[in-house]
């Protein structure tokens, strides 16, 4: 993933924020309270802000990164941006085939069959965003990339609409996202756990999903261009806000959506994004009230780092056979449970896990390892 060599704050804690927050709605030890958990459908809730977010981020490191690209040749942008693109992919794709083995009914082990893998996903959509984006930003003009941006919005409107089932297109089962993933990837390279074939990383999808990129991107410049005085940061969030009360006034024509990623969606989480960056910016830079972003910057430096641990070491625990179950659920029934059943010890296990997830961050950072793709 994209990082700052000029450290920017508010950014490094904005990100730490969105990982550990990731982690907690990723791995409930149970049941969770409904703002840990996505909207079932239409709709939208605090955890479908965490992704978006995540993408807004990436954009807006680029905005550090990408000017020291002026400096190379075109071959050479071209080379790292692509590099960058196919390792995010691809560690996404192996986070899926992981633990790339299984025992089958006589005892012996055989690989995860590739032709039942799922092929996009989490940082799937990352790189393709993230490389899709800063090709714009390296060959088109500021202008041309908000035009683009407007035109991803729109278009995935109309796609959405016409290639969807007629008056189910904004639907489970109807959108056509999913019509498109299964006739290019087919059932088996999906995500099931709607309990059927269905991607919320899509192909069709990613579309819009690129603007959050962009527009991380654009706030990152933006905010280096005038400075962080509280006008620019102001009307940062008067733009945040206004962004939210279009998004809501799209609502009823085109739902907000996470699962399909409807572009009403990416104004609603930009709108957000923008208010609580902007809101970062008044504590830290101008109220000077730090003390608390160390623990957030232990992880906002190493973001990419500490998700896939997140995701290899649940997987592992799931793995690992413990009272009739597995030690996930050995350690959840047996400790945060006994300390309040359901909710209350679902977050508690939440929290303790990201907390061993945030350990490793800060043992990266005490060694000042930083890990870039």
């Amino acid at each position: 993933m994209p990082q700052t060599t000029q450290r920017f704050l508010p950014l490094d804690v904005f990100r730490g924020m969105t990982i550990c927050f990731m982690i907690i709605v990723n791995t409930p030890g149970g049941p969770s309270y409904w703002p840990l958990e996505h909207a079932a459908f239409n709709g939208f809730t605090p955890t479908d802000l965490v992704f978006p977010s995540f993408l807004f981020a990436v954009g807006n490191a680029m905005s550090f990164t990408l000017p020291k690209y002026e400096a190379m040749g075109q071959a050479a942008v071209l080379k790292k941006i692509l590099k960058r693109t196919a390792l995010i992919f691809l560690i996404g794709y192996l986070l899926y085939w992981f633990p790339f083995v299984h025992q089958t009914e006589n005892g012996s082990w055989a690989f995860n069959a590739i032709s039942h893998t799922r092929i996009l996903g989490v940082l799937q959509r990352i790189a393709l965003c993230y490389g899709i984006a800063s090709l714009m930003i390296y060959f088109c003009s500021k202008r041309t990339v908000i035009a683009l941006s407007v035109v991803f919005l729109l278009g995935y409107w109309f796609l959405a609409w016409y290639f969807g089932d007629p008056g189910a297109q904004y639907t489970l089962h109807g959108n056509a996202d999913l019509k498109l993933d299964r006739l290019i990837m087919g059932d088996n390279h999906l995500y099931h756990g709607e309990g059927f074939a269905f991607d919320p990383e899509g192909i069709l999808s990613t579309i819009p999903a690129i603007v959050n990129v962009i527009a991380g991107y654009l706030t990152g410049v933006f905010i280096q261009k005038n400075g962080k005085n509280k006008t620019a940061i102001l009307k940062m969030m008067g733009i945040g806000a206004l962004l939210v009360v279009l998004a809501w006034a799209w609502n009823p024509l085109f739902p907000i959506n996470k699962k399909i990623w409807t572009s009403s969606f990416v104004l609603n989480t930009v709108g957000l994004d923008l208010l609580i960056l902007g809101f970062l910016i008044y504590v830290i830079d101008f109220w000077s009230v730090k003390g608390w972003t160390g623990f957030f910057t232990t992880v906002g430096k190493n973001p990419l780092a500490v998700y896939i641990l997140s995701e290899l070491l649940i997987e592992v625990l799931d793995m690992i056979p413990a009272g009739g179950g597995s030690l996930t659920e050995w350690v959840n029934s047996h400790t945060f449970q006994l300390i309040h059943p359901v909710e209350v010890g679902s977050l508690c296990f939440a929290i303790a896990y990201m907390l061993v997830c945030w350990s490793f961050g800060k043992f990266l950072e005490w060694r000042n390892i930083y890990i870039r793709v």
